[in-house]
C-alpha cells in the first residue's frame, strides 16, 4: 500500500479518525510557518488561517477594484451630462475635450472630424487630415494605444512638451458604419498610454463621443 492507496482509504472512510481518534494526538507535521513539528490539529488551523489570509487578501483587491469603478462611473456621468448641457451643436467638441482632460484628467485630448456639414467647415475640428490618416481610423476596430511613432495625430495636439503615447478612438455609429473621426489622448509619459493596456473603457469613450458628435456631420 503506498502513500496514494492511504490518502484514497481515508477520503472514502471519512469516519476512520473519529474511530481511531487517538492518532489525532501522535500525528506530527512540521510546519512550513513555525519551522517545527506540530500536531495534525496545528496544522490544520494553520492551513485555515492561510486559506482565511488569502480571501482576505482577495476580498481587499475586490473592494480596490470596485472602488476604482465607481470613481470612473462618477466622472464618465459627471463627462456625458457635459455633453448633454451643450447648448450650440458647433461647442459639442471643445466640450467633449475639455471635459476629458479636466474631468479625467488626461494631458491632450483633441479630435478630427471629416464629412462635416458645410455650417462647421470652417472650425478647428474639420481641420484637413490627410487621406492616410482617414485610412488609419477606419482601419481602426478597437482604440489604438502605444507609443507616438510620428503618427500625423499626435500633431494635431498643441503642446509644449513632445507626446509620447497616444490613445487614438475611431469615431463611428456603429462597427459596420463610415468612420467620420478621430479622437485622439496624448501624453508626455511614455508609459500613459500601451499596446498591452484594457481598452473596454476607451471603447465606451469612443462610442459616447460618436453618439455626441454625429450631428456635426453631413448624412
Amino acid at each position: 500500500m503506498n502513500s496514494n492507496n492511504i490518502a484514497s482509504y481515508l477520503i472514502d472512510h471519512p469516519q476512520f479518525f473519529e474511530e481511531h481518534a487517538e492518532l489525532l494526538s501522535t500525528i506530527k507535521l512540521t510546519s512550513p510557518v513555525m519551522g517545527r513539528t506540530i500536531s495534525l490539529q496545528e496544522r490544520q488551523m494553520e492551513v485555515v488561517r492561510e486559506k482565511y489570509r488569502l480571501l482576505e487578501l482577495k476580498l481587499s483587491d475586490l473592494l480596490r477594484v470596485a472602488e476604482e469603478n465607481h470613481d470612473i462611473t462618477k466622472k464618465f456621468q459627471r463627462w456625458t451630462r457635459s455633453l448633454l448641457l451643450a447648448r450650440n451643436d458647433v461647442d459639442l467638441p471643445h466640450v467633449l475635450t475639455q471635459g476629458l482632460e479636466d474631468i479625467f484628467d488626461l494631458p491632450h485630448a483633441t479630435l478630427r472630424l471629416w464629412n462635416v456639414a458645410p455650417d462647421f467647415s470652417h472650425t478647428w475640428f474639420a481641420q484637413a487630415a490627410s487621406d492616410d490618416a482617414r485610412l488609419f481610423a477606419k482601419g481602426l476596430s478597437t482604440p489604438f494605444c502605444g507609443q507616438n511613432q510620428d503618427f500625423e495625430a499626435a500633431g494635431w495636439i498643441d503642446a509644449s512638451a513632445p507626446v509620447q503615447s497616444l490613445a487614438m478612438l475611431p469615431l463611428r455609429l456603429a462597427p459596420t458604419s463610415a468612420t467620420f473621426g478621430l479622437l485622439v489622448l496624448g501624453s508626455p509619459d511614455p508609459a500613459r498610454y500601451t499596446k498591452d493596456m484594457a481598452t473596454d473603457f476607451l471603447v465606451k469613450i469612443a462610442d459616447t463621443s460618436s453618439a455626441a458628435l454625429s450631428c456635426l456631420i453631413d448624412q
